[in-house]
């Protein structure tokens, strides 16, 4: 495996790892944007009003039953007449990988903003803190470990799901599962397998580092050590 990544022709060209890693992002990114614009206005609705709380619980749990690669197969068929280009395949993986990452985003936000503490949102209401106000600066700055966490694990479920992109003609690191299964060359495989958990495993590590900065530390319970007391010397007559 050490030998064939430091194989300089797998590092150039159109099939080399630098492209397949760039678009497996892409494809990843793409998912993951779309699918914030979708899922947090309707966790944090929910999650404000205590409307549709049913619905949204059904619609995630009905979405993570989906099969993912029968779905893209199936979008495929049904949406590639209509397209002459690269999106006959494009548009059908992008929705797939949309709809697993809007469950876990949108019970994060909705379960973040129920789980606020009911003694601040009573203070702020007394304040004559507005519903949209409320919800923006008290409500969501305090479901924001929470709403990580949905992005978080939304992240690491499109990254690992992005590969089967490959079985539709596009590209991306599971290019190498797929080309190495076609070629029997099961060295490529184990590395294309290698550089996906890697991935997953960088970005988890990256959204940690991003939720420690932006959550403040009262609310992960963090505390920032003090200096001691200073021990003050007396001057003896």
């Amino acid at each position: 495996m050490i030998s064939w990544l430091l194989d300089p022709e797998h590092w150039h060209g159109s099939d080399g790892i630098p492209t397949l890693l760039l678009q497996h992002l892409q494809y990843s990114c793409a998912a993951l944007l779309i699918a914030l614009v979708i899922a947090l206005p309707i966790g944090f609705f929910v999650g404000h009003t205590g409307r549709g709380t049913f619905l949204i619980a059904g619609a995630a749990n009905a979405t993570r039953a989906l099969p993912s690669l029968g779905l893209i197969v199936l979008l495929v068929i049904l949406v590639g007449p209509y397209f002459k280009s690269d999106l006959a395949f494009l548009v059908p993986s992008i929705t797939v990988l949309v709809l697993i990452a809007v469950p876990p985003i949108m019970m994060g936000a909705y379960a973040g903003v129920t789980s606020v503490d009911p003694a601040a949102v009573d203070a702020a209401k007394g304040m004559g803190y507005r519903p949209m106000a409320l919800l923006s600066q008290v409500e969501v700055p305090c479901a924001l470990p929470l709403i990580f966490s949905g992005i978080r694990s939304a992240a690491l479920q499109v990254i690992s799901t992005a590969t089967i992109a490959a079985y539709v003609s596009l590209g991306g690191l599971g290019r190498l599962i797929i080309d190495g299964r076609a070629q029997n060359d099961y060295m490529q495989m184990a590395v294309g397998a290698l550089l996906v958990g890697m991935l997953a495993l960088l970005i988890d590590l990256l959204f940690g580092i991003l939720s420690r900065f932006a959550v403040s530390p009262g609310l992960t319970r963090r505390t920032v050590k003090k200096a001691g007391p200073r021990h003050l010397s007396t001057n003896k007559k």
